[in-house]
């Protein structure tokens, strides 16, 4: 996720369960926002969403399973995750506003508990996301500079992470640009890095092109594009600036299919480059992959610089996830669907502390129980179910008619984009839907236990989630 959703967060993690102001930013829930996003900075901030540190942290465990042509994987994900933005793409520019995939959901089923858990299926997607990040940050890139546990590691992250969430953070557009250009950077200089060291003779390029043995080409493609789809996520956050961005109706397909195409086309370069240049085994040993790259060839650099970029990287991408996560679980307890407890906000530093150490609590026990790929598909699991949800919203929707003109995907599209959407499951092991469907589990007690504090349905079944439907401000 992007640095500046860390500033739009304050406002919005509320809309996006139906609160549009929280207690970071008073105000009346009427208040329009302004549109101040041109489509540049629409474009860049899908292009920063997206280039986070997935590719830095899994090149290599894509390669585990697809053998060489890991940039095959790469580019069937971003052909699935196409369909998807289509229907994205319909549905923010139809209904302009900042909640999301709750809001269609509810729009189209009128079912508050199945909004509730996609709306909470999002949240757990984030922490799943950061905690595979504090995974990675203990791992090989923090080891050019100490050698620790990475476990250990990983919670002292998260640790840090909770830290720095319950202290606040404003994050100017400015800010969000530099991160962006630091990450693309890293990955161009692995794209000049390799080309040099093939043109020097290292490496050998018909490796982009081997699969693993032993198991059908079809279905090794696929059980990689199921993790690599890991990296190609973050392009369904930008509905949550709709309210914000000028001329959404004309401006965000052009954003969302533009970031969609340049993340994917540097995420084929970097997975093709790296399997040419490095042994596939040697790359999926490491869960720093693009070290490997970075020392080979004329252009070869020290690996501590690379590292250093990889890390601001992954650092940055946990702590939007995290306070994303948190700010969700306060929102949705501001308008009493979780128990109120979760809302509590501390009367200095004016930040939820209980959702931040309850979002905190679920990463800890993720961290210590799941491994770098595990983590990543139980990330990737919890987003297909919400994609198949939005593409199936889509195509209800339809019979909702407004008065302004929309983008319109193709309806085999978003059909398409449902059943990808489900075969991209199949190729999660029983273990992840296991873990996943636990998570869900805390979802429903949740819900359960606070109608049993509220006494009743209460507001969750007498129209709380329409809070969310606000006009339009054209």
């Amino acid at each position: 996720m992007s640095q500046q959703l860390l500033r739009w967060s304050w406002r919005l993690a509320g809309s996006r369960c139906g609160v549009a102001a929280t207690a970071e930013t008073p105000g009346r829930a009427d208040e329009p926002l302004k549109r101040a996003i041109s489509r540049n900075m629409l474009l860049l901030f899908v292009i920063g969403d997206m280039l986070g540190a997935g590719i830095y942290a899994l090149v290599g465990q894509v390669g585990g399973r697809v053998g060489g042509a890991i940039w095959v994987s790469f580019a069937v994900a971003m052909a699935l995750a196409l369909f998807t933005a289509f229907a994205y793409a319909e549905l923010v520019t139809k209904y302009p506003q900042a909640a999301g995939a709750a809001l269609y959901v509810n729009k189209a089923f009128r079912q508050p508990f199945f909004t509730f858990m996609v709306a909470f299926a999002v949240m757990l997607s984030g922490i799943t996301s950061a905690s595979t990040l504090a995974r990675a940050f203990g791992g090989d890139y923090l080891a050019e500079f100490v050698s620790a546990p990475t476990v250990l590691v990983a919670f002292a992250f998260i640790a840090v992470v909770a830290l720095v969430n319950f202290r606040g953070i404003g994050e100017s557009v400015k800010l969000n640009i530099g991160f962006t250009l630091i990450e693309v950077a890293g990955l161009l200089l692995i794209i000049a890095i390799g080309i040099a060291a093939l043109a020097d003779g290292i490496g050998d390029p018909s490796r982009a092109f081997e699969f693993t043995d032993g198991e059908a080409v079809p279905l090794a493609i696929l059980g990689g594009a199921g993790l690599a789809f890991f990296a190609l996520i973050g392009f369904e956050d930008s509905v949550n600036v709709a309210e914000e961005t000028q001329d959404p109706q004309r401006n965000y397909p052009r954003a969302l299919f533009g970031g969609l195409i340049i993340a994917g086309v540097i995420y084929i370069a970097v997975s093709m480059i790296a399997s040419m240049v490095v042994p596939t085994a040697k790359l999926a040993e490491s869960s720093g992959p693009l070290l490997e790259v970075a020392d080979q060839g004329p252009l070869a650099i020290n690996t501590k610089v690379f590292a250093a970029i990889a890390l601001v990287a992954v650092a940055n991408t946990a702590l939007i996830n995290m306070i994303m996560a948190s700010r969700l679980v306060y929102g949705m307890s501001r308008v009493g669907i979780v128990p109120r407890l979760l809302g509590r906000v501390h009367p200095q530093r004016r930040t939820p502390w209980v959702a931040i150490l309850f979002t905190t609590a679920i990463a800890v026990i993720l961290i210590s129980t799941g491994d770098l790929a595990t983590l990543a598909d139980m990330t990737v699991l919890l987003l297909l179910l919400v994609f198949t949800a939005v593409n199936i919203a889509v195509l209800v929707l339809r019979r909702d008619h407004v008065e302004h003109r929309h983008f319109h995907a193709p309806t085999a599209l978003p059909a398409i984009g449902a059943v990808v959407s489900l075969v991209l499951m199949t190729t999660k092991d029983s273990d992840i839907f296991l873990r996943a469907g636990g998570l869900l589990v805390l979802g429903v007690v949740l819900w359960f236990i606070n109608r049993a504090l509220t006494g009743g349905p209460g507001e969750t079944d007498t129209g709380v989630w329409q809070a969310v439907e606000r006009p339009d401000d054209d």
